[in-house]
């Protein structure tokens, strides 16, 4: 289902090093070659660490400079940036929220994505289009590539799957990167929803049977950043869909008990983690119960590959556990 397209030139593309990129120091120190990326979305996990890494050279715009509800603000930044690549990290990304509020699901999820792929093909201006694992319906056996049919299982995956659709009818020259189980110290996501949940509970709920990659937000930037460098190098011709994720497999349960151990060895917060299956513990939406994504064709066409997530985890829960001792105590009410 997912789209391999010919060659086309890009606009702006400048000269790549001849030595590859290391992961020891930010992007953009890393490379001799320069880019200008703009990123959509500015507040959530993976914008920020697309600014992190990418320094000057990214620079991320959200609401309401750059609404994906708004094809007119989306042409004004665009226009005034003139990136070399659009990564849109802008999406609405409540799965459960998404079942009761689907008109703003489809609008920004499949309709904005529409009406960016539209401006970045009249400026050939390569697109990066962030989805993510619950296109798929999880009763596959084992990790899914990106070839794989999809198969959402509620509003949220429906949506994020028609976006790929809408990003690949109208734009020759995308990239469609899913991704799962993302985390950082950034914003909102797992890790932080389970230290939030050990300083008031001694027991958490948590589900066994959903199994994924968990990917550390700051090194799923960096992979970004190295696949935009290439897609905008004189004629690349590797555009699709591809998947990038984590390298070791673990359920939810299993993750919140590797979540608690970091924060008991940092001084913070635990408790103890119940495992339940996913048929128990009732939400608005369904989930794939196997949200493990393939990147071996990333490896095989960009050479990125994510390092181990365990070392992201321990830095992302000692970060956390430092914002919340320096965040200023709120007086309870009375």
């Amino acid at each position: 289902m997912a789209v391999r397209s010919g060659s086309a030139d890009t606009v702006g593309a400048r000269p790549h090093p001849s030595s590859p990129c290391r992961s020891a120091t930010p992007f953009h120190l890393r490379c001799r070659w320069r880019m200008t990326v703009l990123v959509i979305g500015k507040h959530g996990q993976l914008a920020q660490s697309l600014a992190s890494a990418g320094g000057n050279d990214v620079v991320c715009v959200g609401r309401p400079d750059a609404d994906l509800r708004d094809p007119v603000s989306l042409e004004r930044v665009v226009s005034s940036v003139n990136p070399d690549v659009v990564i849109n990290a802008g999406a609405y990304t409540s799965v459960d929220g998404a079942e009761g509020d689907a008109e703003a699901a489809f609008a920004l999820n499949r309709d904005g994505p529409a009406i960016l792929a539209r401006i970045c093909a009249a400026r050939a201006i390569p697109l990066i289009h962030i989805s993510t694992d619950c296109v798929f319906d999880g009763e596959k056996a084992g990790p899914y590539e990106p070839d794989d049919e999809a198969g959402p299982l509620g509003i949220y995956g429906l949506s994020k799957w028609q976006g790929e659709e809408a990003v690949r009818q109208t734009y020759l020259q995308h990239l469609i990167v899913r991704v799962s189980w993302v985390f950082s110290e950034h914003a909102h996501n797992f890790v932080r929803t389970m230290l939030k949940l050990a300083r008031t509970l001694d027991e958490v709920t948590v589900v066994d049977d959903q199994v994924g990659y968990p990917t550390y937000c700051p090194d799923l930037a960096v992979g970004l950043l190295k696949m935009a460098k290439d897609a905008t190098k004189p004629g690349f011709a590797a555009w699709g869909t591809y998947h990038l994720a984590g390298n070791e497999e673990i359920d939810r349960a299993s993750m919140a008990d590797a979540i608690f151990a970091a924060s008991r060895a940092a001084g913070g917060p635990s408790a103890q983690v119940r495992g339940v299956p996913t048929a128990d513990y009732r939400t608005a939406a369904r989930r794939p119960l196997n949200a493990r994504l393939a990147s071996t064709k990333a490896f095989r066409t960009f050479g990125v590959r994510l390092d181990d997530w365990r070392p992201g985890l321990t830095r992302s829960v000692r970060a956390l556990l430092s914002q919340h001792a320096a965040a200023p105590a709120v007086e309870p009410k009375g």
